[in-house]
């Protein structure tokens, strides 16, 4: 047996009373690995699944763990990062969702963990940003973002600048700007116009979202700029910044500080397929 357990971090809103994750786990221990489960993103539904089924929270599970398995959509790989990002843990996803463009395996495939288990597998390594919010001068606000954080407003239009290392790169009005990493340059990004990058790439990319600017147009910058966005008379507009999907509130006078995260994600690959490959069958109409 090897060293350390295989951790199912199923999404009970997408694995309906964890029958995925419990058919998974059978598998596991048939083939002499050890299995631990940690539902996530699934308070409240703790009542859906068989009262007999030990769970471990999340952190205090993941110290043990060698492979963690996600199953449900984009999503929950989203924040599980967050968690897993520097850990050294290879993360392998299935895919319970719709698109599901992060995830290694669709529902069907599931006889393959079997074989990321027992060790054939391949690591491709993620870039995250760093997020830092500031208000009146002060640290309001810290994460982290695999896919892309974003400073946009609810309903009005906002006048919005970004700097890199001090310099102004853009300043126009529209609905708001996204600061990607490659990973996330095939999300809100590339809807919003911005260009498709090779996850394995280093860089951020900066783009705006329905700009009344001609000129304003996407940007790839180098992966250790510093890029800061802030609104302009931004009054009682209501704007708010999404990292990965989770709002903060974005007052006048904030300002966002993006930077590359000296932590990385491991995701565990599995199926021979470029990303190539992976951008036709998912983003491409047949």
């Amino acid at each position: 047996m090897k060293d350390g357990y295989v951790l199912l971090c199923p999404n009970a809103h997408r694995d309906h009373g964890l029958a995925s994750t419990l058919a998974i786990a059978e598998a596991l221990r048939e083939h002499g690995h050890e299995v631990r489960i940690s539902p996530f993103l699934s308070d409240g539904l703790e009542n859906t699944w068989p009262r007999d089924i030990p769970t471990a929270a999340l952190p205090m599970a993941l110290s043990g763990a060698r492979l963690v398995v996600s199953l449900g959509g984009d999503g929950t790989i989203l924040q599980l990062s967050r968690y897993l990002a520097g850990s050294g843990v290879p993360i392998l996803g299935v895919n319970l969702g719709n698109k599901g463009f992060l995830a290694e395996l669709e529902q069907t495939e599931t006889d393959c963990i079997l074989e990321v288990a027992d060790g054939h597998y391949t690591v491709q390594t993620r870039m995250m940003l760093d997020l830092k919010l500031f208000r009146k001068g002060e640290l309001v606000y810290e994460g982290s973002a695999l896919n892309e954080a974003v400073v946009r407003a609810s309903v009005s239009v906002v006048k919005l600048e970004a700097f890199s290392d001090g310099r102004e790169v853009t300043a126009f009005s529209g609905d708001g700007m996204i600061a990607s990493t490659p990973t996330g340059s095939t999300a809100y990004s590339m809807a919003a116009g911005g260009p498709i990058v090779e996850p394995c790439a280093d860089c951020i990319i900066l783009t705006p979202i329905c700009t009344f600017r001609l000129a304003a147009r996407s940007y790839v910058l180098k992966a250790d700029r510093e890029v800061s966005i802030r609104t302009v008379e931004q009054g009682d507009k209501e704007v708010f910044l999404s990292v990965d999907g989770v709002a903060v509130p974005f007052l006048d006078g904030d300002e966002l500080v993006v930077a590359r995260s000296d932590k990385t994600l491991l995701m565990a690959r599995v199926k021979d397929r470029s990303f190539f490959d992976i951008v036709f069958e998912k983003l491409v109409d047949k």
